[in-house]
Parts: structure tokens; sequence; C-alpha cells
């Protein structure tokens, strides 16, 4: 399924990650989709643009957070578009960390070193944006030294609404209203985007080992990987972090389940006046967040996905909790600066952050 929306952007060549190799793999390797006709397309593309405007009132009445005037407006997009799109951005972001990794290093690497090994990387790369192209229904791009932006994967609507059999304009609003609360909370809230950039990529920086405890790295992961894929606990990156790695992580994990769990209260809390089936949807959708496969599973383990689902459940009790505390009002107290976020306690506890922000 085609629906070309956003123009595809070109980044410069990357030293250490080939982006380009990137973006040509994971277009390769990307399923196509659902069959659809070209007219079905183009009319599928219109009416997730008209939800994606339609969602912008109601999210803004709910959570009383205004998008300013000049935000870059919701785009529609097809699975390698949203590869390409999302391979400059994580080159815009990931480019400077192994800049400074690589010219920390004792020896540098040679020229043809870098291009082996920027052609691994980026195929590797280029795999696992091939993977989440067919996952992802939507996303709001941070976009470090671009543009941010709001996407909305067309062919992807389509499979999930197909596989639930849900009313098809609803089921698109009902999404749409969810990433139109991440546009919102990146926009209204003009330090947030900074703030997330520099907090990934120090962790990002601080994760990746340096050649001296490489091996211990990779012995404690092929030790602890088989238990931890059965139990479904830690993904990769908890396997190898430190204790303080760990700490660190936390805090970003705090504040994408505020993120996810803010967006998640805001699209059912519009409720069924705007969109009728909303409760069946949201009971059809928690249902299918269960019935993945076991190859999937695996993956969905090894790249710490389920931790995201959990993000979602916990980050939703916790906007919750707070609103009934304190109101509407009371919890975008959470929005007045990065001293304000929840804390990871404050996030299983939320009455801990009412009082230790409201006193």
């Amino acid at each position: 399924m085609t629906v070309p929306d956003a123009p595809l952007t070109h980044a410069p060549p990357a030293r250490y990650v080939d982006w380009e190799f990137a973006k040509t793999t994971g277009a390769r390797l990307v399923p196509a989709g659902p069959r659809v006709t070209a007219a079905e397309a183009a009319q599928v593309v219109a009416e997730v643009r008209a939800a994606a405007t339609r969602a912008q009132q109601p999210v803004a009445e709910t959570a009383r957070l205004h998008a300013p005037g000049d935000a870059p407006a919701p785009v529609v997009v097809d699975r390698p578009t949203w590869i390409a799109l999302n391979a400059d951005s994580m080159s815009a972001l990931m480019d400077p960390v192994f800049g400074k990794l690589v010219d920390g290093q004792r020896k540098a690497p040679t020229e043809a070193m870098k291009l082996i090994g920027g052609k691994v990387t980026g195929g590797e790369a280029g795999t696992l944006l091939a993977f989440m192209a067919s996952k992802v229904l939507g996303q709001y791009d941070l976009a470090p030294g671009g543009t941010p932006r709001l996407m909305l994967v067309a062919p992807n609507l389509v499979q999930v609404e197909r596989e639930l059999g849900v009313n098809p304009s609803d089921f698109r609003l009902w999404v749409c209203m969810h990433e139109e609360t991440h546009r919102v909370q990146f926009t209204a809230v003009p330090w947030l985007r900074d703030h997330m950039v520099e907090r990934i990529r120090t962790l990002a920086a601080d994760l990746v080992p340096d050649p001296e405890t490489l091996q211990e790295t990779l012995t404690r992961l092929g030790t602890q990987l088989p238990d931890a894929l059965k139990s479904g606990g830690a993904g990769v990156v908890d396997l190898i972090a430190s204790p303080e790695q760990r700490a660190q992580l936390a805090q970003v994990t705090a504040i994408m389940a505020l993120l996810e769990g803010h967006a998640d209260v805001v699209m059912d809390e519009v409720g069924p006046q705007v969109i009728p089936s909303v409760a069946q949807i949201r009971a059809k959708f928690t249902e299918r967040r269960k019935g993945v496969g076991a190859f999937d599973r695996v993956l969905r383990r090894l790249l710490g996905l389920e931790a995201k689902m959990r993000q979602y459940r916990d980050g939703a009790v916790f906007v919750r909790a707070v609103t009934d505390a304190v109101g509407v009002d009371g919890f975008n107290r959470v929005w007045e600066s990065p001293e304000t976020l929840p804390l990871p306690t404050e996030i299983e506890h939320p009455s801990t952050w009412v009082s230790r922000v409201h006193g």
C-alpha cells in the first residue's frame, strides 16, 4: 500500500552507520501491507488526514493543552517512508554519540573499517526499522536538528482495523487522538523535546560498552538472556546495563510512561460523543496486545517492547490517579519543568508525586 504524503529527506552520509543502506535494507525487508486499490489508498489517506485534523480540538479541550498555531501539521505515510524518515532522525540523534565514542578510542578506525562497520550497522538498523514499520500506527518524530512531525502510518491502520473488525472511521479517529496528544505534549511544552533528546543521547552514550568491558558485557548477556526471554522480563538493554545505568534508564522510562499513559487517557476520555464505538475499540485493542505469536513475543522481549506495553498501563494509572486527586489543571503541573516530571517511584505511587509537587 503506497501512500506518499511526506517528502523523503536525505541525511548526509554517516561516518559510523550507513543510514542510506539502512533505508534501502528496511524498504527491501518490510512487508508490503494490506492489499488496496489505488483509489482505496487515496481515500484512506484523505480520511486519516481529516481524522488527524478533527482530533485536534477534542484533544486540546480534554488535555487542556494547546499546540501553537505554527506547529507542523500531521502527515500520512507508508511503511518505506516511515523507515526513511526514522533513519534520518536516528542519524541526527545518534551520530553525535557515535562520533564522541569513536573519537575517544585509543586507536582510531581506518576508513576500510568504517566502511565495513557502517554497512553492518546500517543493515542491522534497517532490519529493526523494517520490523517496527509494520507495527507502528503513528509516531511523533522528535527529528533532532530538523522539523518534528506527527506521522500516521496508513497501511498499518488499515491492517489493524481489519484484524479487529472495528469501525474504520472510529478507529482512525481514536488512533489520531492518541498521536495528537503526543503532538500537543511536545509543542505546547516548549522544553520537552530538547529535554528528551538530551536524555536519550546521554543514556545511549553511557550504555555503549567500551572495548575494555565489551567481553564482560557479552558474557553477562549470554548468561542472562535465555532466562529473560522465558520470563518476559528485561530487554537486552536492561541486561547489559549497570545499576547506575538502569537508574538512568528508569528515569527515561518514567517520562515515556507519562507521555504514553497521558495519550491513552486522553484518547479514551474524549468519549463516545466523538467516537461512538470507543469502548469496543479499546476492549478489542487491549485483547489484541495479548495475542501475539511466539516469534513476535520473543522479538518484543528482545527489543523491550513488552516493557513499552507496561508503560501504557502504568502511565495511564498514574495520570488517572493524579487527575482524581488534583484535577486536570493540577495534573498539568507535570509540564512546568523537568523537575516536575514524575520519578520512577512516583509512576508506581502517584500520591508521592502529588505530595512532592502540590505539598
